[in-house]
């Protein structure tokens, strides 16, 4: 499909470009949303979501403004085999699960508790006011699973470390990454190992330029491993430092 030589955004007004941008949305599944035409809300959120998880052709992060600009459009349909689409339904609804979440905080603050974060820590059969990173990755991906109808394949651990000791996933090491980040999408969850044996831990939604971009949960602004709630972050892939692990 022919570029447009303008930028498409909230409330334009030309339903054939708007219809193919939203089918293609629904394609990439970052839907569901209706294939009407009209520039709305949801398909402003499908936007954003879809800039979230993707780099453009120069292998940065996009832009998330919710517009459709030359690197956006560029992404969406002009490679025909995008580098960091993922391919497993599984790890495409974990991202999307994990997105919804973010904004969640501790209540109160600096307490590991809240009713949406124990709900994350009674998935793994924790009580309120233990560290929840692990737990929220855990959730993320039953949720997931249940979605999908398929069998969840994290071990149920609160603990990063006991994760990475026992995942049945492909484990791919700081190294590794850092020689092929194509090797990490979105949906890849990352651990980085801390001293004592403690650990943090995230579901990753993008790469580019040597970083990953990553929803987290136990986090803040300041990448802290106990911060107060879920929050979208940036991080050097050679900061990981324990690895990555890929569910199919």
């Amino acid at each position: 499909m022919n570029e447009p030589n303008r930028t498409i955004t909230l409330g334009d007004k030309d339903a054939s470009i708007v219809k193919q941008i939203q089918i293609r949305m629904n394609q990439l599944g970052c839907g569901p949303i209706t294939e009407d035409g009209i520039f709305g809300l949801k398909t402003l959120q499908a936007v954003k979501s879809f800039q979230q998880s993707h780099i453009d052709k120069y292998g940065n992060p996009l832009t998330v403004d919710g517009e459709v600009g030359p690197l956006t459009w560029s992404g969406l349909f002009d490679d025909p085999n995008p580098q960091d689409i993922t391919t497993s339904p599984l790890l495409a609804e974990a991202v999307k699960v994990a997105r919804n979440e973010i904004g969640v905080k501790e209540i109160p603050p600096a307490s590991n508790r809240g009713p949406r974060v124990e709900e994350y820590l009674k998935s793994v059969n924790l009580g309120p006011g233990y560290a929840w990173c692990a737990a929220f990755v855990y959730w993320c991906f039953k949720q997931a699973s249940l979605s999908i109808n398929c069998v969840n394949p994290l071990i149920k651990t609160g603990s990063c470390m006991n994760h990475w000791a026992k995942t049945t996933g492909e484990k791919i090491t700081m190294q590794e990454a850092v020689k092929n980040p194509l090797l990490i999408t979105p949906g890849t969850i990352f651990i980085i190992s801390r001293k004592g044996g403690m650990g943090h831990t995230g579901i990753v939604t993008g790469t580019g330029n040597g970083y990953i971009q990553t929803i987290e949960g136990n986090s803040n602004a300041f990448h802290s491993a106990e911060g107060e709630g879920v929050v979208a972050l940036q991080r050097k892939i050679d900061s990981i430092t324990a690895g990555f692990i890929k569910y199919c």
